[in-house]
């Protein structure tokens, strides 16, 4: 069951400065009071990813049943947003600068969620910012989805919590790598895979998004929710 929604239906439509030009962005609103604000990255924009996608949506609101506000926004060259793709290096300073509006819009411990491109891309500015106290990736490309290999390094200093979750037939994230991996990472982590669930979680984004809920519940202090 997923907690009982304690927020409005407002969407708020806006622009964020970025440093390759405007991003486009939806704010999903929170409670009156909330703990936390979020933000969700969105798969490879080249590929047809964009803050609209099922997963990235399911994320939004898994996050926002807890009365976070929650930040989408298109990256770079996708959308309305201006710039070019930037194969990943420029994206991470898009990143950077959701969380910067984030803090300046709410002034609250922050909460980071990626799926695929948006987990590659995103995790690591995620990581190295004390303003965000969570980590979230889905989908995580531990085999090449454009043509490139990601480092993911990075992660063997990130002690922040973190959960990380993936389908067992997802192409770009085959078991034995992805276990690898995160076994090499610090505590506290969590890793969740999802039986039968493809890249894209087809079929199964009602457990995904439970997954999130649970964790999230378990892992932030928060009473802005029942259930």
């Amino acid at each position: 069951m997923y907690p009982e929604p304690v927020v409005s239906s407002t969407i708020r439509s806006l622009f964020i400065d970025g440093p390759a030009g405007r991003l486009e962005a939806l704010l999903n609103a929170g409670s009156e009071q909330p703990t936390h604000a979020a933000l969700v990255c969105h798969p490879h924009p080249v590929y047809g990813g964009t803050m609209h996608n099922k997963v990235v949506f399911h994320t939004m609101k898994a996050l926002n049943s807890f009365g976070f506000p929650v930040l989408r926004f298109n990256f770079r060259g996708m959308g309305r947003s201006q710039g070019k793709h930037d194969e990943g290096q420029g994206e991470q300073d898009d990143v950077r600068s959701a969380l910067d509006w984030l803090n300046h819009e709410f002034h609250l411990p922050l909460v980071f969620a990626g799926f695929s491109f948006g987990a590659a891309v995103g995790v690591q500015p995620a990581c190295d910012d004390a303003r965000v106290k969570a980590a979230i990736a889905l989908g995580l490309p531990v085999s090449p989805l454009d043509g490139r290999t990601y480092n993911f390094d990075f992660l063997r200093t990130c002690t922040k919590p973190k959960l990380f979750m993936s389908g067992a037939r997802d192409q770009f994230a085959p078991r034995a790598t992805l276990q690898e991996l995160i076994s090499s990472i610090p505590e506290p982590k969590t890793f969740v895979l999802i039986d039968d669930a493809d890249h894209f979680f087809e079929g199964h984004l009602p457990r995904m998004r439970e997954e999130i809920q649970q964790w999230v519940g378990k892992t932030l202090t928060t009473s802005t929710h029942s259930g």
